[in-house]
């Protein structure tokens, strides 16, 4: 199932990754370990944050993605289940509103 992940970074944590040089090392170690399908870094309330999209087979790999987050720099993170448009039209959205509108 492809889902959201959103990780929020302390800036405290962040800041003493950056200045002991071990940033860059754990964020790659991180990424080519949950091997997602796209990646963006970007600010979220002040703080540092990455967004990713992931698949997850079952909820017992949820802690393979977000360990590593939450261990290395004491993130925040949140998952969100997303579909594709494709998906989107396979869900019979006009079924459904028949069923719940008669």
């Amino acid at each position: 199932m492809r889902m959201l992940m959103n990780v929020k970074i302390p800036n405290a944590e962040f800041n003493a990754a950056v200045k002991n040089g071990s940033a860059g090392k754990i964020i790659n170690r991180i990424i080519e370990e949950c091997a997602p399908e796209a990646v963006y870094f970007t600010e979220e309330q002040g703080c540092r944050a990455c967004i990713l999209v992931v698949n997850v087979e079952e909820a017992s790999k949820i802690p393979r993605l977000a360990e590593p987050w939450f261990l290395s720099f004491n993130a925040n993170v949140e998952f969100r289940i997303v579909m594709t448009p494709e998906e989107l039209r396979k869900s019979s959205l006009e079924e459904l509103g028949r069923k719940w509108t008669s």
